[in-house]
């Protein structure tokens, strides 16, 4: 068989069903990327979502024994949200990071790898493949940077010429003996403004992020959130686009080409109050298609809370107050306690104290003494 010939026709393929941009890797060991995720977990920058061990992680024949190459793909998806909500007085509304609006993109991608491989099927006999998006073993932007797809910028995202970082990766580990293309040599150069734009430091250096200090990782916890992190997450509900935002490669990037990548305003940029109410059965309606959701409404609601108290939202406290002596989730519970106080209404110090009667929960006892503490500091200056 002609493999080159084939792999015209799979690039011709990968257009017609509204691929962006697909390249070819070859299996070899990621060493580059082995010394990167060895020198992670020394210094415990992981994030603890990772699949897989290093040696599976930087090891494609370890996934697919047979493989000899890795078809990478990537979907541009939006930067700019058409008719956003105003977020205002008595009507605050929080953000999900890009990568959530629309249809989760895991869902989008794996329709796209199944029909490449449908079609390579047909035209290899014996054909095997092993799809991944984001959640599989292999690190998917090393992947793509091997395939000439981009590069890896210091703000730790691929970086493509045609759509800037704003694109969604996966990859097809392969038996097909396809050639691999040739990696793009391009780099951020002297550019450090990602790295001096992260919120909190968590770019310690071009390429190398500790996930742990990631605002975007901190939006999926589910405890309290650490203090130094209330005052940087805003009204941040999920993720964190700050170093895609302030790169010049992103400048003026904008692509609307997947209609089901398109953000519900409403959703995508929902409103702050109505969410700490919401059902377990109203949030996977409403929200369930958003690759957002996956790890559920606690999170979400607890950084609204946040955000609520960013924008010192008189008007949910009374909301708040419910929440504090109804929920049975002490970090909700406790998360609103220390809310109402950073708010700061006139009746905040007489309900904090109240609650702290009847509270039981260590915890929450700490963040309702926070709440008191910030009244103390409104009183003194």
């Amino acid at each position: 068989m002609d493999f080159n010939q084939l792999k015209q026709e799979l690039f011709d393929y990968c257009e017609e069903i509204n691929v962006q941009k697909v390249g070819i890797a070859s299996t070899d060991t990621f060493d580059t990327l082995k010394q990167r995720l060895v020198t992670q977990q020394a210094f415990n920058y992981q994030s603890g979502f990772e699949k897989g061990t290093v040696e599976e992680r930087t090891t494609p024949t370890k996934l697919l024994p047979k493989a000899q190459s890795i078809i990478s793909i990537a979907l541009a998806y939006p930067s700019k949200m058409k008719d956003a909500p105003k977020s205002k007085k008595g009507d605050r509304r929080g953000i999900f990071a890009r990568a959530s609006w629309g249809k989760d993109y895991h869902d989008v991608l794996r329709e796209k790898l199944n029909l490449i491989g449908e079609f390579l099927e047909e035209k290899v006999e014996g054909a095997q493949f092993k799809a991944m998006v984001d959640t599989g073993e292999l690190h998917d932007r090393a992947v793509a940077e091997r395939a000439g797809i981009g590069f890896v910028g210091k703000n730790c995202n691929l970086i493509t010429d045609e759509y800037g970082s704003w694109v969604y990766l996966g990859e097809l580990i392969t038996n097909i003996p396809f050639e691999p293309d040739e990696p793009i040599e391009e780099g951020c150069g002297d550019c450090n403004i990602c790295v001096d734009k992260c919120p909190t430091g968590a770019l310690v250096q071009g390429g190398q992020l500790n996930a742990s200090r990631c605002i975007a990782y901190q939006t999926l916890t589910k405890d309290f959130l650490p203090d130094e992190y209330r005052t940087k997450i805003g009204n941040r509900i999920y993720g964190c686009d700050t170093c895609q935002v302030v790169c010049p490669k992103n400048k003026g990037v904008d692509f609307h080409l997947h209609p089901e990548m398109e953000p519900d305003p409403e959703l995508a940029k929902p409103k702050l109050e109505p969410l700490l109410t919401i059902s377990n059965r109203e949030f996977k309606e409403q929200f369930g298609y958003m690759s957002g959701s996956w790890r559920g409404k606690k999170p979400i609601q607890r950084n609204a809370i946040i955000a609520l108290a960013h924008y010192k939202e008189v008007e949910s406290v009374d909301t708040l107050i419910h929440l504090m002596k109804k929920d049975p989730r002490p970090v909700i519970r406790g998360t609103a306690a220390w809310a109402i106080g950073k708010i700061g209404r006139e009746d905040a110090k007489q309900v904090l104290e109240k609650a702290k009667l009847h509270e039981q929960d260590e915890d929450v006892l700490v963040e309702i003494d926070k709440g008191l503490d910030f009244l103390k500091v409104h009183t003194t200056t």
